[in-house]
């Protein structure tokens, strides 16, 4: 049994014919995999010309048959193995050199053997040709409804792929020879083998019913299934029951067949399409609204996902999208009221709510319906986003996933995302790549999406030649194994079949898929835009291009599946029913930008959208709820769990703090997330190594030392009914992870959504996210977030990098006006939150930042939250709170004041320093060293934005006969300096100035020099308590 098992083994290794070989060398490819031990076999192995390494499946399937009935294979092979089987090698096989039980003596295949070698060949060549078609068959399709460019960007067809039995029988005539014989083709077939039957592999579909075809319908049903307006790519699939799903899904007969009640549907949403965007065109020619011609097959496209998963169970379909072609999304797809679209388009539309407001086309939708195909209630959320190409792809996975947590949708079953991409951006932009690559990550999977590329085959005013290096734009998506399906999008009919297909393989598998929609832009990037300057060639063939619905449209009536004037009644119909809903229109005289909110809050604002309630409760804890979760903190909840003996260490200090009712930042921290878990808030926190942290400092999974991928996450063992935690290390990616935590954010205001940068610069390649989502949010869209950024800051002497958040930038886009007192009133601190568009905070010990996070989810509502978190101070010795300082009715310290000497006697206080975060720590050490803590006080501002005007004040007052000094460690150009100078000057309202100690102006945020970085902080600590530093400047 052994010797027969090895012996389709022994075959592997070698070429189909002497072409294939040369073939081979030109174009070298990776061999498959062989049986172990690998064998170096004699020339009479090597010799045998139809043995080569993709026959070896065939050889076996043609085995295991011999195996169960001798009789169920050709004569010659049952020969071949009973002779192998009795110990001959490959070579002589064919010629029995054993006596075999049940044969005759005589029996021999020296005669036969080039027929048998013949048969044997063309089986396997047959095989290869099958297999090319499913490899490389797309590079063929016939995908440009223009009909001037490959897809692919290569003219070139494979010299494997036939494309038709014609090409096979010129193939053979180009290859004969002046001696008047048959020179073998690529296969070795010749126009003889056309119409000889084959045995089909079990790897195709082809036949159907059929295991047998002749060559010539071999090809045929090749070509219908690879070369015509569907170009499939999975071959690259490395999971044998996905390949074979696809395989029967395109190459069975028959499976492109239409209802005429299918074929019906299909027309009105083509009508639907095309005409909602000659209607705008009609009305609004001179106006941008990045319309859909060209393309108008992505309505009934979208809508074959949507009806597809909903048949499958989806109940939730979150979409994200760019511009072109979003207005009819809206429209037709998420059933957008057309009047409140087309008054988008009245420029003396009023607006109505806080926010400057955002263009027509890139604002979002939410609206739950009855789906009328499945008869099923369906969600469909489409998410607002600006006009940075592929930035929203995260965030709509992040609240794709939040959607499917809270309805605990594990597997993806109920809730699902559609991403849609131009074919420029697909493969140009880089969040593309770092959003597929979370996709199968355990705490960021959606468990499958489908992506839609409308392909206008330009980008701009950019030939694709010049805008990627890539075949298709499409190629990225192979980095995850999604199948990619090409589709010519002027046949409907091909691109709902695909569409179906898709949304069939996210509903079996649960991963991601591609449709590549190859289009054209009929009009140029926007409708003011003349694409003749650069593409004269492609649009003199549009412009001569009918329209996709009229193609449609006549194919239908040729076929008897309607008639004209069912065809011009439909039309008739929609143009009515834009008509009328234009009409409408102008009654609308105010803009509401609520009304097109993609992530509505059900129950946490009033029925006007504002807050319930303009009060913060307190969020101070009790002694008892502390102490509990200190103990928490400080133990392995779990038995025979063996921790690091290092940890060990760390949790029984965690233990002794607790005994002394102080708290150090990870403790802190802990208290925070703890007590909000308890209270059933859910708590997520992602990024690059947070589950230890960066530092070594949080610790919040704890991996048993014995067992692999054994772990313990304490967090979630706080009490009986808490809230889950949810901590987890991300890719290595600051965009697209930040794009999702923000996604994630949308979908609930009870939730406390954290994302960690590993050190606080590299948020600087989210600032995609950060200044058109984060920011503006609320502003362009009216919509709040309460994500929360952790950003590592801090001038340690490490150098350039990792040293510096860039804190100015966040505080420049701070919207509060530095030139401008409030009103002082009882309620202003709370008032100030609501009114900014985020909240920027250097909390200088562990107490506060404890009540800056429950703050943000005890607030009546919901603003981004920027902490620039600390380093050195996670280990200092005075960086630590005293539970005094966290009990019930203790509160976040916007600005905490000087409680030491200096408060004795006030008005002999020479000089009061304000500064935030960890440099107060070195301020006070050099004002004891300088013995002057009677003449300057020191005022922590602990939340810089919105700036705390009534606390300044105060402190500012005071101490009448001091002066003012912002000490900061970050360069004069950078940190703080210059917002938070203004701010002061209006409080005291100009009548001092603001003095500055600090590091002078400089390019990169510290220095890369040791001695440097302490020589530069000793000059500036000696200028902060110099009394007459500035007295040269007044």
């Amino acid at each position: 049994m052994h010797r027969l098992r090895t012996c389709a083994a022994r075959l592997r290794p070698l070429t189909v014919s002497q072409t294939s070989q040369n073939f081979s060398q030109q174009r070298p490819a990776a061999g498959p995999k062989t049986f172990q031990p690998v064998r170096c076999y004699t020339s009479p192995v090597a010799a045998e010309p139809f043995l080569n390494g993709t026959s070896s499946n065939y050889v076996e399937e043609m085995y295991y048959s011999w195996l169960e009935d001798p009789k169920s294979v050709h004569k010659s092979w049952d020969i071949f193995f009973h002779n192998a089987n009795a110990g001959a090698t490959p070579g002589k096989a064919h010629q029995s050199p054993l006596s075999l039980a049940g044969l005759p003596q005589a029996q021999s295949l020296v005669g036969a053997q080039i027929n048998v070698e013949k048969l044997v060949e063309d089986h396997l060549a047959v095989q290869s040709l099958i297999r090319a078609y499913q490899i490389r068959g797309h590079h063929v399709a016939q995908l440009d409804p223009l009909g001037i460019m490959d897809a692919d960007l290569d003219a070139h067809v494979p010299n494997d792929i036939i494309t038709s039995s014609d090409k096979l029988e010129s193939d053979c005539v180009s290859h004969f020879r002046a001696d008047k014989h048959w020179e073998s083709g690529f296969y070795g077939l010749d126009e003889s083998d056309l119409d000889k039957v084959f045995r089909l592999p079990t790897t195709t579909f082809i036949g159907g019913t059929e295991t047998d075809l002749p060559l010539r319908e071999i090809i045929r049903r090749l070509e219908m299934a690879y070369c015509q307006h569907i170009g499939v790519e999975f071959m690259f699939i490395n999971d044998l029951d996905q390949c074979q799903w696809i395989r029967e899904k395109f190459e069975k007969p028959g499976v492109m067949q239409f209802t005429l009640e299918e074929k019906r549907t299909l027309l009105a949403r083509m009508v639907r399409s095309t005409r909602f965007e000659e209607f705008l065109q009609r009305k609004w020619s001179s106006e941008k609204r990045f319309g859909l011609e060209g393309c108008e097959s992505l309505i009934p496209a979208l809508k074959t996902i949507i009806d597809k998963s909903s048949e499958k169970g989806v109940e939730n379909v979150v979409m994200g999208m760019p511009h072109r072609g979003r207005l009819n999304v809206l429209a037709n797809v998420i059933r957008k009221e057309l009047e409140q679209i087309f008054c988008q388009f009245d420029s003396k539309l009023e607006a109505a709510d806080e926010g400057s407001g955002d263009v027509k086309y890139h604002l979002g939708m939410y609206h739950r319906r009855i789906n009328r195909v499945t008869d099923r209630n369906i969600t469909l959320s489409l998410m607002a986003n600006p006009s940075h190409l592929e930035a929203v792809d995260p965030v709509v996975q992040g609240k794709t996933k939040a959607e499917q947590f809270y309805c605990g949708d594990t597997e993806g079953h109920k809730v699902m995302s559609i991403l849609m991409h131009g074919d420029a951006a697909f493969a140009g932009q880089g969040v593309v790549y770092e959003t597929f690559h979370l996709s199968d990550l355990p705490s960021y999977s959606t468990h499958g999406t489908v992506h839609v590329v409308v392909n206008n085959q330009i980008g701009f005013t950019t030939d694709p030649r010049m805008a990627r290096s890539s075949p298709y734009p499409t190629d990225v998506a192979r980095v995850v194994n999604a199948p990619i399906f090409h589709v010519n999008a002027d046949d409907p009919e091909a691109v709902v079949y695909v569409c179906n297909v898709a949304a069939e393989w996210r509903a079996t598998f649960h991963k991601d898929v591609v449709v590549d929609l190859v289009c054209y832009r009929r009009l140029g990037h926007n409708e003011m835009d003349e694409p003749m300057f650069t593409q004269p060639l492609m649009y003199k063939q549009i412009k001569k291009q009918k329209g996709v619905m009229q193609k449609y449209g006549e194919k239908l009536i040729a076929e008897g599946a309607v008639s004209r004037q069912e065809y011009e009644e439909e039309i008739a119909k929609y143009d009515k029913i834009c008509e009328e809903a234009h009409v409408r229109s102008k009654d609308e005289k105010i803009l509401h930008i609520k009304h097109w909110l993609d992530s509505p809050w059900p129950g946490f604002f009033n029925l006007d959208g504002q807050p319930k309630s303009l009060t913060c409760p307190t969020t101070g804890l009790t002694e008892e709820e502390l102490i509990h979760i200190g103990q928490v903190a400080s133990s392995v909840p779990v038995e025979d769990f063996t921790i690091h003996g290092g940890l060990s260490r760390i949790l029984k200090a965690r233990g002794e703090m607790i005994k002394n009712r102080t708290v150090d930042w990870a403790l802190g921290e802990y208290m925070a997330f703890g007590s909000l878990l308890k209270e059933g808030i859910h708590v997520r926190l992602s990024g690059q190594d947070v589950e230890r942290g960066t530092f070594s400092h949080r610790h919040h999974v704890l991996h048993d030392q014995n067992v692999d991928k054994r772990v313990c996450i304490p967090m979630n063992h706080m009490a009986p009914n808490q809230a889950p935690y949810t901590v987890c290390n991300s890719s290595l990616s600051e965009y697209g992870v930040l794009g999702f935590e923000l996604g994630f954010a949308m979908a609930s205001p009870n939730a406390l959504v954290l994302w960690e940068a590993q050190f606080g610069d590299f948020h600087n390649t989210a600032q995609c996210i950060i200044d058109q989502f984060i920011c503006p949010g609320q502003a362009k869209w009216v919509r709040q977030n309460g994500i929360v950024l952790l950003l590592p800051h801090g001038m340690e002497g490490m150098g350039p990098e990792h040293s510096s958040a860039r804190p100015e930038r966040f505080l420049q886009m701070c919207n509060d006006d530095p030139d401008v007192l409030p009103s002082i009133t009882d309620d202003f601190a709370i008032r100030q939150l609501h009114d900014c568009n985020w909240i920027v905070v250097n909390c200088s010990n562990p107490g506060n930042f404890f009540h800056v996070l429950r703050r943000q989810i005890l607030a009546p509502f919901r603003k981004p939250l920027i902490v620039f978190t600390p380093k050195s101070l996670l280990r200092h010795p005075d960086a630590r709170s005293n539970f005094d300082e966290m009990l019930p009715g203790t509160e976040f310290q916007r600005l905490i004041p000087d409680s030491g000497p200096v408060t004795q006697n006030p008005a002999g206080v020479k000089r009061i320093v304000f500064c935030t975060g960890k440099v107060y720590y070195e301020l006070t050490k050099e004002r004891k060293a300088h013995g002057m803590e009677d003449m300057v006080a020191i005022a922590r501002m602990e939340q810089l934005s919105p700036f705390p005007f009534d606390l300044v004040k105060a402190e500012s007052k005071k101490y009448p006969n001091a002066d003012l000094v912002w000490c900061q460690e970050e360069h004069k150009n950078q940190g703080y300096y210059d917002y938070v100078k203004p701010r002061m000057r209006t409080t005291i309202e100009r009548t001092k100035p603001v003095w500055y100690a600090g590091r002078p102006p400089a390019a990169a945020p510290a220095t890369g020099n040791k001695k440097a970085h302490l020589v530069e902080l000793k000059n500036f600590l000696d200028t902060a308590f110099n009394l007459d530093a500035f007295k040269d400047q007044m």
